[in-house]
């Protein structure tokens, strides 16, 4: 009996189930965005800014105040440069932020 490798396994679930994999690449685009997010606020402001979700290339974060807000829509172009360059493809055009 021959044993196929799960990353196989896993690619060829990934093929079938176009959802899945929508998901998967959605939650790898979150936790890479909440690293920039960490970098760009450090950590005073670990906590002021949580992505939640990515929907038609926008990602949406909450915001603790309007503050924390401004600064994102001021060096949006640059925190979406970053999380695209880390990502290494184009996922995200803009942010929504919700304060």
């Amino acid at each position: 009996m021959a044993f196929t490798p799960l990353g196989n396994t896993l690619n060829d679930i990934l093929k079938k189930n176009d959802s899945l994999k929508k998901q998967i690449e959605s939650s790898e685009v979150i936790e890479t965005a909440k690293k920039v997010l960490d970098d760009f606020f450090g950590e005073k402001l670990i906590d002021a800014v949580k992505p939640l979700f990515l929907k038609n290339r926008t990602l949406t974060v909450s915001c603790t105040s309007g503050a924390v807000a401004q600064e994102i829509r001021l060096n949006q172009i640059d925190i979406v440069e970053k999380i695209n360059e880390k990502l290494g493809k184009k996922e995200i055009d803009r942010i929504r932020y919700l304060a």
